[in-house]
């Protein structure tokens, strides 16, 4: 009887602790109505041709939806979905680095750096991809990305 309710009360944590980290994602990853990435497919990018994702193919991963081109790519994106999340919430990873701030991306403004998604904000004639390529000692940019993207979790 003990290791029944033992059991589940283990489970009902996990349940809950499940929906806090749903919602903490809901918060602080960049998504539009819980969409991520702006409807691009995650995967894409790894194939080197980002594309966006249809309606008809989405999977729901820990509260945020992603779009996907094909179902093998839902399907790769399924079996490691950490692989393919971009870099700090899909936020902007020069931003991030250099003032510790959030801002929008533009999708198409990517790289992949150590098997990881990390975009960019390119707008108004400001492209900080650009601005991360010049930089001489990225594996700092990189840390101080890290930095600030726990500085602004809430």
């Amino acid at each position: 009887m003990k290791m029944t309710i033992l059991f589940i009360l283990s489970v009902a944590s996990l349940h809950v602790f499940a929906q806090q980290d749903n919602a903490t994602r809901k918060r602080n990853l960049n998504n539009e109505n819980f969409i991520a990435l702006r409807h691009f497919d995650p995967v894409s990018y790894f194939k080197n041709k980002p594309q966006k994702g249809t309606e008809k193919i989405q999977y729901d991963f820990k509260g945020i939806t992603y779009y996907f081109v094909s179902q093998e790519n839902l399907e790769a994106f399924k079996k490691t979905p950490e692989k393919y999340e971009p870099m700090f919430g899909g936020w902007c990873a020069y931003t991030l680095a250099t003032k510790g701030e959030r801002v929008r991306i533009d999708p198409t403004a990517y790289k992949i750096i150590d098997g990881k998604l990390f975009l960019f904000y390119n707008f108004s004639g400001e492209n900080r991809m650009k601005k991360w390529e010049e930089t001489k000692d990225q594996k700092t940019l990189k840390l101080n990305a890290a930095k600030g993207w726990a500085k602004t979790m809430h």
